[in-house]
């Protein structure tokens, strides 16, 4: 039997941060930083990176880290007084010493679990208490798993409300090349007009200018096609009804300092969300939000999935 050591390791990453390698017998890894809870990277048995990271990330907290799986809470987007998406992605977390158990996680053995629980700085921005419990797996096919699990620990009887994403950044090899399935004909707010209401009209997105939406009243699975690596993400997400799609395109990729003019080509967010209706917990409360990402070949003959790998693993 091998010993827990060869799935999970503790090291040190860029800057001297720490870090989290994970690794399944097949091969598969993902590496996630305790600064901000986030994934950077998820690689194939043939050493594929899946998931994109700006070459011009900075790993200097507080600063967010650019790619990944950040994590966006306790809001999504900058409405309120909170700085944009949150704080959550910019702090540093805990690994969690008596997690609760995972039953969707039973059969991984390359897993960490992570906590993250109020700072006094934190209270004077948003004077709550809560327990933030994430678990990010490998299972044994790959697939990366997170599970989000948020209580309200207020002692003094107040509710609380949030939004949330997991701000997924897939890598593609051409976003002129990739489509999205799953959200055709679905009511969508777009960012880049005000939060207006639309509805997508025709078949899979496609790429051509900038993109902020968020598509409502999701289904569980949406599929992210990159034609030209003839591979497909299949996105799976449990209490997330809705989905961000966002790239910046050139101007705005131009204005960022941690990204790479023409890195626009190359990523795609497709990001779990829960955003129009607000996430409300009484004291004692609890919200559980999971997501899946699992790569497999794209079937070209039809432009569907392949079947074998479609449904949900619990």
């Amino acid at each position: 039997m091998a010993s827990e050591n060869v799935y999970v390791e503790h090291c040190k990453g860029v800057n001297g941060l720490d870090k989290v390698i994970l690794r399944e017998v097949r091969g598969y890894t993902a590496e996630v930083y305790l600064f901000g809870g986030q994934v950077t990277s998820w690689k194939t048995d043939r050493r594929e990176e899946l998931l994109f990271l700006s070459s011009k990330a900075i790993f200097q907290p507080p600063k967010a880290i650019r790619g990944g799986i950040p994590i966006c809470f306790p809001q999504f987007g900058n409405i309120d007084s909170l700085e944009q998406h949150g704080f959550a992605r910019n702090r540093l977390w805990s690994v969690d010493p008596d997690p609760p158990p995972c039953s969707s996680h039973a059969s991984s053995r390359a897993f960490v679990d992570l906590i993250l629980r109020q700072s006094e700085e934190e209270l004077k921005i948003w004077p709550h208490r809560f327990e933030f419990r994430l678990r990010i797996a490998l299972s044994p096919a790959g697939d990366l798993l997170l599970t989000s699990r948020i209580r309200n620990a207020n002692t003094d009887g107040k509710s609380f409300t949030f939004t949330f994403a997991y701000h997924t950044y897939f890598l593609v090899t051409d976003i002129s090349e990739v489509r999205v399935e799953g959200l055709e004909t679905l009511d969508y707010l777009d960012n880049l007009q005000n939060r207006e209401r639309f509805t997508e009209q025709g078949d899979a997105l496609t790429f051509e200018s900038e993109v902020d939406k968020i598509y409502l009243s999701t289904p569980t699975k949406i599929a992210i096609l990159d034609h030209e690596r003839k591979r497909t993400f299949v996105l799976r997400k449990e209490g997330l009804p809705d989905a961000v799609v966002w790239n910046p395109w050139d101007k705005k990729a131009k204005a960022m300092a941690d990204f790479g003019d023409e890195e626009y080509k190359h990523m795609l967010c497709v990001e779990a969300a829960c955003v129009e209706k607000p996430i409300t917990l009484k004291p004692g409360e609890e919200w559980k939000g999971r997501q899946e990402i699992s790569v497999v070949p794209s079937s070209y003959c039809s432009g569907h999935l392949d079947p074998r790998r479609v449904t949900f693993t619990g």
